[in-house]
């Protein structure tokens, strides 16, 4: 694995490379500062924030846990990486840089982040920076701070990864779908939300810090909130279905997996192996060329079907799209690019511009508007769910008629159902990170 993850890394530098240099020459820059970040300090305390590191900086190297630093590119020259570590006996120093990407940088050793001004390029006219703009920063005078023609650019053609970054969400997804194995055993042994979280912590060996995003581990109608941020200590009196969105991360590259259980060999088991069996044919339609609003349309066609085959709702799944009555059960978007980021950058952008696709009319909350292109990768997640506040306002549309309340009204005690893997695009179809892993296991 280090030798392929070496040659892969080698060709995502000369990818980096020349995105930069074509980015830095189109936007009028000769340099390029890029800032891991800082670590915030908690208000009226002396305890740091977590620290998330700038995913500018992490596409370079897969440093992810050490603040402070910075990477200097001029085109032409070898990139230098500013590695913050001090002589420090309260918290462990970050430890020598590593690995199969360290040869690809002149790597200076700062003892204090200070230092940075040392190395900076003597024309700050033509130097683009690329970071949060903390008070270190401001200090350091930089004429130019996230130039919008640069990043956009470079934003712009994040959509297509290299094969190290796919096979960095490939490891992703394997961390994921082992943990996501843990937790489904402890919700069948009856454990809490907070006791599942533990399992699949364990499972994935992270820590929270590590986490690409905060677990959503959902039982019963607590999965009908789409971003569930409690763990409840203890189990519920009787628990019926269990949803769980949790990821990965490798290299700084995330991996997002949703998977929906029932307690038993109920009527909500049949709604889940509906949504599995919508969700494997939305995914077997993702191609190059594919228009990605189709997609998500597509989704809530499959939904309406849905909707209709268990007797929710009167009319077929056209009617049930127009009525916007598919967008109170499925309320978010199909899916979203994910990479150096769970929701990745660029999902709206038409070019390296800037301008923008515009979502489709009604779907307020899709994420990727774009074309789909080898390279390309991105979620797939559809989902049906029973949230009180949707559906009281679609009580008060006349669509209200052609919906089975009692029905609906039968299942919200299973909060809602979804299903998502990630896919990487190739040149004919695509190869679907998540199934590959829990396959892997199984």
């Amino acid at each position: 694995m280090n030798d392929e993850i070496r040659a892969l890394y080698s060709q995502h530098f000369e990818t980096l490379t020349g995105r930069h240099d074509r980015a830095l020459s189109s936007a009028g820059f000769d340099h390029l500062v890029i800032y891991a970040g800082s670590q915030g300090m908690i208000f009226l305390d002396d305890m740091p924030y977590p620290f998330k590191v700038n995913p500018h900086f992490k596409a370079w190297v897969p440093v992810v846990d050490n603040p402070n630093c910075f990477l200097l590119y001029t085109p032409g020259s070898k990139p230098k990486l500013l590695y913050y570590q001090p002589v420090d006996f309260w918290h462990k120093p970050a430890a020598d840089p590593q690995g199969f990407w360290v040869d690809s940088f002149d790597v200076q050793v700062m003892a204090a982040p200070e230092e940075v001004k040392s190395h900076l390029p003597s024309d700050p006219g033509r130097t683009a920076f690329i970071g949060e703009p903390d008070a270190l920063v401001e200090s350091l005078g930089f004429e130019h701070v996230n130039p919008p023609s640069l990043v956009d650019a470079l934003h712009y053609e994040r959509a297509w990864k290299t094969a190290y970054e796919i096979e960095c969400m490939r490891q992703a997804n394997a961390l994921g779908a082992r943990a996501h194995m843990a937790a489904e055993q402890a919700f069948r042994a009856g454990a809490s939300e907070f006791e599942i979280h533990l399992e699949y912590m364990r499972a994935c060996e992270h820590n929270e810090h590590q986490l690409p995003y905060g677990n959503i581990i959902a039982l019963n109608e607590n999965a009908a909130v789409l971003h569930y941020q409690h763990q409840e200590r203890r189990p519920p009196s009787e628990i019926h279905s269990f949803l769980i969105d949790a990821g990965a991360g490798f290299n700084g590259y995330a991996s997002d997996i949703t998977r929906t259980y029932s307690s038993r060999n109920d009527e909500f088991q049949s709604l889940v192996d509906a949504m599995e069996k919508a969700q494997l044919e939305l995914c077997a339609e993702v191609r190059p060329g594919l228009d990605y609003k189709d997609l998500h349309m597509l989704a809530h066609r499959k939904v309406g079907s849905i909707l209709r085959e268990f007797d929710f709702i009167s009319v077929d799944s056209e009617a049930a799209v127009d009525q916007k009555i598919t967008a109170a059960f499925f309320p978010h978007g199909v899916g979203h690019y994910i990479g150096l980021q769970v929701h990745d950058v660029g999902g709206f952008m038409a070019s390296s511009k800037g301008d923008t696709i515009p979502k489709p009319e009604g779907q307020p909350f899709l994420r990727l508007t774009r074309e789909v292109q080898p390279g390309h990768v991105f979620t797939i997640e559809p989902g049906l769910y029973f949230i009180d506040s949707l559906l009281a306002h679609l009580k008060t549309t006349d669509a209200s008629r052609s919906v089975n309340w009692d029905r609906v009204n039968s299942f919200s005690k299973y909060g809602g159902v979804r299903i998502e893997d990630d896919l990487a695009v190739t040149e004919s179809g695509s190869e679907n990170l998540t199934r590959d892993a829990f396959a892997a296991i199984a």
